[in-house]
């Protein structure tokens, strides 16, 4: 039996079917009568850029800063170039022996930052006071490791700088790019065609901040952190020659840490006792 319900579905059917009929035939018709779909035309890099408006420009110096900044730290800040292995074990094997002279004459001629700290502490060196005048000597080498590592943190910071500086201008160039779209509206003109260029400018000046920002925000933190760790390496290398040298330690318990010390950090064979 058929009901006024199922009558009226496959009513409902056979005009969405007749529907979708035309619509299949009217399409491709239009499409040839007008030429088909235009292609998208294919922009760029330099197109991109330069759709981005002036304030690219910026941008890409805060790159090329991010770029020279980062390299810069890459080479400078690491344990190798900050605490070499081979002046770690020169300078305990003349800490051993009690040389003051000959540890400060390779410091001196070294230009590491465990260098400078340990040539800091030993121009401090005097026998006649007590522990070799071991205060004066850890007072030394702590402002002298706090100033080099304040004047390595000043290019971190560049990092930093970058990091903070491209999204902003990457959302002056929103700001910008809105603006500019809707002057268009205001003068009557609200075409698709008329808008893309304030849109297009928009979103590419974000984007390209963001390219700036966050890569320049990852180096920031990774570089501070780095910095901070093996700062901490050498003032704890320092200490403990500072002790061996005052006499604190004893040969035997220096030699016991010493390995422990050169084990954890991989500096290499300690000094023979």
């Amino acid at each position: 039996m058929i009901t006024s319900r199922s009558f009226r579905l496959s009513g409902a059917t056979r005009w969405l079917g007749l529907f979708f009929i035309l619509l299949v035939q009217i399409v491709p018709a239009a499409a040839q009568e007008g030429g088909g779909v235009p292609a998208v035309e294919e922009k760029t890099l330099l197109d991109q850029f330069m759709a981005g408006g002036p304030l690219m420009w910026p941008i890409l110096l805060c790159s090329i800063g991010t770029l020279a900044v980062a390299a810069y730290c890459l080479v400078r800040i690491s344990k190798k170039k900050m605490m070499p292995a081979d002046e770690v074990t020169a300078v305990g094997q003349f800490m051993e022996q009690r040389d003051a002279a000959g540890a400060y004459a390779l410091c001196h001629e070294k230009s590491s930052v465990f260098a400078n700290t340990m040539s800091a502490a030993l121009l401090k060196v005097n026998f006649e006071r007590d522990l070799a005048n071991k205060t004066s000597m850890e007072q030394a080498a702590a402002e002298t490791l706090s100033n080099e590592e304040t004047r390595l943190m000043l290019w971190v910071n560049y990092l930093n700088v970058f990091a903070t500086i491209g999204p902003m201008l990457g959302l002056l160039g929103t700001v910008t790019g809105m603006i500019q779209s809707f002057d268009m509206l205001a003068a009557g003109k609200s075409e698709p065609s008329d808008l893309a260029g304030g849109i297009g400018e928009a979103m590419i000046t974000t984007a390209g901040g963001l390219f700036v920002g966050i890569p320049a925000m990852f180096c920031y933190f990774y570089f501070r952190n780095l910095l901070s760790i093996v700062v901490a390496d050498i003032q704890k290398r320092v200490t403990f020659m500072i002790d061996l040298l005052s006499g604190e330690l004893k040969l035997e318990g220096a030699q016991h840490d010493y390995e422990e010390l050169a084990n954890e950090s991989g500096v290499g064979n300690p000094p023979a006792a």
